[in-house]
């Protein structure tokens, strides 16, 4: 219902656009020039602030109280139109003559449902219309569980898990159907800026308030966007600097004192230019050890994250940015004894680490007839880091320039490109080998890949699409990498959508920058063999299901079905020997297949339910024998169940997440630990509260199932009280001996961690927007 002080208004303008026909009628008896239209627009009875309102060449947008007046059109007939985000576009043919009060009345979409995507092919298009299915969130759909950073965040989503690696110093992976890590690509503006060494800490520090949209194309996309993206790709947009809010600010804390703080603001830099900068600070100081085995439960934080964006105003509305980003961060975790004195002895365990990482990134259209784009990017990322009382140091840098041309001809719409990136990476480690400052026994690793690609997106009829790619790769030490790739879209009808999707992929693998278990100290890495390049060949179809019902009920479903197999897939062997990580190819194959359904539902009540559930199987075969990837779900389910109590301005959303049992990376026969995790949920609730358009309160707890990797295990860190392995004994072989002292023939190993460690706890936070 409308406010009493909103009905006032309501009734005052309905009564003066009474009076003004009145006046109309007496006094015109023609349209003049200049007459101008009022209206309200309003969805659920909700006035709708920021709608864009066109009418002919004039545009308006609608004020606080959802109302607009606009200047006819010239012309006797023109289409109004209306659009807002989050909302399906109204338009209706209007007589310039008539001059009534217009109410407009916007239906809510599904969650980026007619949003325009770019990752799956590279090009602006809706998503309803790509042949590439493509999920797209919006910040909206983060804030159902806010998280300090977008690593955590992304548990929300079916399909997609944050893993952490290691229980003392808390890094970790994104994991897409299945697939680890490295295997994912993660691009900022859609450009490589997260990769490699950085991918462990890449997603942190990104501040949320400049987040437009996050895409994720699930399977290879290694056509388009190179080596990495094999089980599939993260793109986070961020805001232009003209569309951005200009000013916003979040701050959460939470009962065990972590505290983050995203701020933004924007700037107008002359007539030409607009400049939005964002600052993220993150805290967490408490030593905290619930689990009482001598270390702490969460790694302690100190993060800063300076980001700023510059938008140009060009001839023709050709786009230009500019863009750069700082992070630094020092973390630590270990025995609850350490402190800074201890770094890198070996009396007090402890793993620190020291981030420094500089990111800037362009995107340019040339001053040519023909639509052409320049981005150009480059990163420099520094690593302090000691895990006990080994050293790891390292600083990668990367650079990357790409250049696309795309070109609309009858029913083609060609997409052609090409692209180098070169990498320079050095570290402390074996992996490079001269005399350098690091290490005086390595060199460092100077990579050029360049790559050329050309896409063709040809309109079969009003209801086919068909899409062809094709990408050639020239690695120094592996030669041409090729990468086809075939797309496939049929709208049965307005509410039903197939695609069919399939193509090749390739990885080239870097493990100290990719495995952070090769990284802790407590393994020694062994390469058994010179490493071939990873191949994949997938297939996957997609079906979407979409109701609009005249009551306002919207419904989407979507299930997709995959299958992949890789080829030369590089494993690390954790079980032979508990002190070495053994790097090899497989001999065999290795296999990601399953299927997944996401559910979108809306009712009229203010019921919204987001929910997604995926059966997945990955393996490797080798011999004959099938064995199940290490910390790998068989099954997984997400969701978010939201009501709005609109006459309270108050929402409550119950989101989660569940997922079934993993095989777990154990010491040997002896250890007493489960083999595999139990099936685990995590589960949230959250109130807010909208006090006015610009500020929301909210407030919940998180983890209210108090859920633990603790819980029915003796212990998660093996020998947390030797982690020197000072009272360890070893055979010839390197195998560890059972003794009295050590009757499971374990040694210290951080390794072993499925979920997080954090339990229940309440958090609050504060929102503020202004336009």
């Amino acid at each position: 219902m409308l406010g009493l002080s909103n009905f006032i208004i309501f009734a005052n303008i309905t009564f003066m656009q009474l009076l003004l026909q009145l006046l109309f009628i007496i006094g015109f008896a023609h349209v003049a020039q200049g007459q101008v239209r009022k209206g309200v627009v309003t969805a659920t009875r909700q006035p709708i602030i920021g709608a864009t309102v066109s009418w002919g060449a004039t545009t308006v947008v609608t004020d606080s109280a959802g109302f607009f007046t606009i200047s006819a059109p010239t012309s006797a007939l023109a289409d109004l139109q209306v659009t807002a985000v989050g909302f399906r576009a109204w338009k209706k043919r209007l007589s310039v003559a008539d001059t009534s009060f217009i109410t407009v009345q916007l239906l809510e979409i599904q969650e980026g449902l007619d949003e325009i995507v770019v990752t799956g092919t590279l090009k602006a298009a809706r998503r309803l219309e790509t042949p590439v299915p493509v999920e797209v969130y919006s910040p909206s759909f983060f804030q159902k569980n806010p998280t300090p950073s977008i690593f955590d965040g992304l548990q929300a989503i079916n399909g997609v898990r944050p893993q952490l690696n290691c229980n003392v110093c808390n890094t970790g992976d994104i994991r897409i159907n299945g697939m680890e890590g490295p295997y994912s690509m993660v691009l900022i503006d859609g450009m490589p800026i997260v990769s490699s060494l950085s991918t462990v800490y890449g997603l942190s520090g990104i501040p949320s308030s400049l987040v437009d949209r996050i895409e994720i194309v699930k399977g290879p996309a290694s056509s388009l966007y190179g080596s990495e993206a094999v089980g599939g790709l993260i793109n986070i947009i961020t805001k232009s600097a003209h569309t951005a809010p200009q000013f916003a600010a979040e701050v959460m804390n939470t009962s065990w004192n972590e505290l983050s703080l995203d701020v933004s603001f924007v700037n107008k830099a002359g007539k030409n230019a607009a400049v939005l900068t964002g600052i993220q600070l993150f805290n967490y100081g408490n030593v905290r050890d619930d689990n009482e085995d001598g270390f702490t439960d969460v790694t302690l934080q100190k993060r800063v994250s300076v980001f700023q964006k510059w938008n140009f105003y060009r001839q023709q509305n050709r786009q230009m940015s500019v863009a750069a980003r700082y992070f630094y961060e020092d973390r630590w975790g270990g025995e609850t004894r350490w402190n800074k004195a201890f770094r890198g002895s070996d009396s007090i365990y402890g793993e620190s680490i020291y981030t420094n990482r500089l990111e800037l990134l362009g995107n340019y259209q040339l001053p040519v007839k023909e639509k052409m784009m320049l981005q150009l990017s480059y990163n420099q990322h520094h690593q302090n880091s000691r895990y006990g009382n080994n050293a790891y140091l390292a600083q990668q840098n990367i650079a990357f320039a790409q250049l696309t041309w795309d070109k609309s001809f009858r029913r083609h719409d060609w997409l052609a490109g090409a692209a180098i990136r070169f990498t320079h990476y050095d570290d402390n480690t074996p992996a490079t080998a001269s005399s350098d400052s690091l290490n005086p026994n390595s060199r460092p690793q100077k990579t050029w890949l360049p790559g050329v690609f050309l896409q063709d997106e040809i309109s079969l009829s009003a209801i086919q699409k068909l899409l062809l790619g094709l990408r050639y790769d020239h690695h120094p030490t592996h030669g041409g990498v090729v990468t086809p790739r075939i797309a496939y879209k049929l709208n049965l009808s307005n509410q039903h959508t197939l695609r069919v999707n399939a193509g090749t992929g390739y990885r080239v693998v870097n493990l100290f920058t990719e495995d952070h278990a090769a990284l802790t100290g407590a393994r020694e890495v062994v390469i058994r063999n010179k490493l071939r390049p990873e191949k994949s060949y997938n297939a996957n179809l997609n079906y979407l299901y979409k109701v609009f019902a005249p009551s306002g009920f919207q419904l989407l479903v979507e299930t997709s079905v995959w299958y992949t197999y890789f080829k030369n897939r590089i494993l690390g062997n954790f079980d032979a020997n508990p002190n070495q990580i053994i790097y090899d190819n497989l001999d065999g194959h290795a296999i990601s297949q399953g299927v997944s359904i996401n559910v979108d539902a809306r009712w009229p009540s203010g019921f919204k339910l987001l929910a997604g559930s995926t059966l997945q199987d990955v393996a490797t075969i080798e011999n004959g024998k099938k064995t199940r990837q290490i910390l790998t779900e068989k099954y997984a389910a997400t969701w978010a169940l939201s009501y709005s109590i609109k006459r309270l301005k108050l929402a409550v959303d119950y989101t989660g997440n569940l997922y079934g049992p993993m095989r777990l990376p154990l010491l040997g026969p002896l250890d007493p630990r489960r083999a595999y995790s139990p099936t685990w949920s995590t589960q949230n609730l959250q109130l807010s509260w909208n006090g006015n358009k610009r500020w929301t309160i909210y407030g919940g707890v998180k983890n209210l199932l108090n859920f633990r990797p603790t819980n029915g295990n003796p212990f998660i860190i093996a020998r947390s009280h030797d982690p020197f392995d000072k009272q360890v004994s070893f055979d010839n072989s390197g195998q560890v001996l059972a003794t009295p002292n050590n009757p499971y023939a374990l040694s210290f190993d951080p390794n072993y961690l499925y979920a997080p460690n954090q339990g229940i706890r309440a958090f609050l936070g504060w929102r503020l927007q202004i336009q």
